[in-house]
């Protein structure tokens, strides 16, 4: 299958009581057993459930895996492949990238003796100075949010081929209609099913989706203990959401475009950072392993006030400041005192992250109110 049909076909079968066409809601905790063990593969829904199963099927099939497993949020998501690892091994993570990943790498993991290290990894053969007989994971973005860095999935994958080092790529930002790690050499994929997935900011959800049978039971096991499991209504809307996953990742990109090169020549911006752009750096990483750029923009204005940025943020009409993104809806949002304010500013600024830094995750309005939108807000500054 194509994409646009797997999003709305892989995984997904007809209710065989009815024939209903949509995968019901099993709003149920538990299922009824003939005899002790004799069931009909439910026993319990913190384990398993019909609407949830359907969704991971789905999701496995978009990112050409064997395997996806759901979670109540992208961060129970990421919390089971940390759990993962033992006291003394170390993790390999990009210096760019969620401000709540850092958080609980750095503020909950480290406290249990597991060690990361927060390295550049623009030019992926750099990562190799850094790997030691402890690292058992490296933990990769791209794009990063919120700078929009690209990284090299499949030349991070060799590094860790013929190793125990798993490599885990978070593909939030692109989507798998837009990218497929696993393709590339990833072992796992990790998604805030939240973003582009759902695609309408009614759901909290993460996932995973692996090919390796063992990996995956681990996981699952993990999933199961720990019980960070989504209920069957959130993930009937994300099925629901799927269906139209490759539909709006154009619109999405389409806009992006448009935007990002409108802000390119305005003359109150500093800079934008969206890897479409020729001069973006590893836009030839871009072009090989991603099937679009997407609707994620950051961009920084010219004097790089804090105040100005507040400005711009507050004389929007349609962008709506808000955290998260990848919904329909276009929105805007300030990293450094919202979604990454738990990276010390001498971490941010580091990588860019400075204080008028604004993203923006275009949504699939009509371009030309969006691009009306910006010149406003950029007036009261």
């Amino acid at each position: 299958m194509k994409f646009g049909t797997k999003a709305i076909h892989a995984g997904i079968e007809p209710d065989p009581a009815t024939g209903a066409i949509m995968t019901p809601i099993y709003q149920t905790s538990t299922y009824v057993q003939n005899s002790p063990g004799d069931h009909k593969g439910y026993e319990y829904s913190r384990t398993h459930n019909p609407t949830r199963t359907a969704l991971q099927n789905n999701l496995a099939a978009l990112e050409n895996g064997k395997h996806g497993i759901c979670f109540s949020s992208g961060l129970g998501a990421i919390d089971a492949v940390i759990k993962l690892f033992n006291p003394g091994d170390e993790i390999i993570s990009t210096n760019d990238l969620y401000g709540g990943s850092y958080r609980l790498f750095t503020k909950v993991y480290e406290r249990y003796g597991i060690k990361f290290k927060f390295v550049p990894m623009s030019d992926a053969a750099s990562i190799a100075d850094h790997i030691t007989e402890n690292t058992k994971m490296i933990w990769v973005e791209t794009p990063t949010n919120p700078m929009m860095n690209i990284i090299d999935i499949a030349a991070v994958a060799k590094l860790s081929t013929g190793t125990k080092i798993i490599l885990a790529v978070d593909n939030t930002f692109a989507s798998p209609y837009l990218q497929n790690p696993l393709n590339l050499g990833a072992d796992i994929v990790m998604h805030s099913v939240t973003k582009y997935l759902g695609g309408h900011s009614d759901v909290v959800m993460g996932a995973l989706v692996v090919n390796d049978d063992e990996l995956a039971q681990r996981l699952a096991f993990i999933q199961n203990a720990t019980g960070a499991t989504p209920g069957p209504q959130d993930c009937f809307l994300v099925i629901r959401g799927i269906k139209t996953l490759h539909l709006r990742m154009e619109r999405h990109s389409q806009n992006g475009k448009t935007i990002a090169a409108y802000l390119k020549n305005h003359p109150k911006v500093e800079k934008v950072y969206w890897p479409g752009f020729e001069d973006h750096p590893n836009h030839d990483i871009a072009v090989k392993q991603m099937r679009d750029y997407g609707g994620m923009i950051s961009f920084t204005l010219v004097g790089n006030k804090e105040s100005d940025a507040r400005k711009v943020m507050e004389s929007f009409q349609i962008f709506a400041l808000a955290e998260s993104l990848g919904g329909v809806e276009s929105l805007c949002g300030h990293p450094a005192s919202m979604t990454h304010a738990s990276i010390p500013k001498e971490e941010r600024e580091k990588v860019g992250l400075v204080d008028s830094l604004i993203r923006l995750s275009v949504g699939v309005e009509d371009a030309e109110d969006l691009k009306n939108d910006l010149a406003n807000a950029l007036t009261k500054i």
